[in-house]
């Protein structure tokens, strides 16, 4: 049986697939972003359970590490060297990649990330 996407997960988030490695190919200039402006990104399930299909939120990770030992060990190991590909999408800024690596940057109390502001034209250069 497919799983289906909770709604909270359509209304926020985009209506095409991509691929990661073509969106990392792409030449896109690097600037400091506040974390203020993505943190939104923590109260959406866009993460699982063992077993579950979007049902954890970045912000159950940051608050109690204790209880996601794989999720909390996986955000640490992520490289901030590396900025987040963010897209403007339905009002506000949405990732494209780098979830574990906005989480980190917040849980070592940064300010702000580097991130990559992907034009919207480029949508049929990354989808699938």
């Amino acid at each position: 049986m497919k799983k289906k996407l909770p709604k909270v997960i359509k209304d926020v988030g985009f209506d095409f697939h991509w691929s990661e490695e073509k969106v990392w190919k792409l030449e896109v200039p690097i600037e400091e972003m506040p974390i203020s402006g993505l943190e939104w990104h923590f109260d959406i399930p866009f993460w699982s359970t063992k077993g579950g299909y979007y049902d954890l939120m970045p912000r159950e990770v940051i608050d109690k590490p204790e209880n996601w030992k794989e999720e909390i060990d996986r955000t640490m190991k992520s490289n901030l060297e590396y900025p987040l590909d963010i897209m403007f999408w339905k009002g506000r800024w949405l990732l494209l990649d780098g979830l574990h690596r906005l989480v980190k940057a917040s849980i070592l109390g940064q300010k702000t990330v580097k991130v990559r502001k992907i034009p919207k034209e480029v949508i049929p250069l990354i989808s699938k």
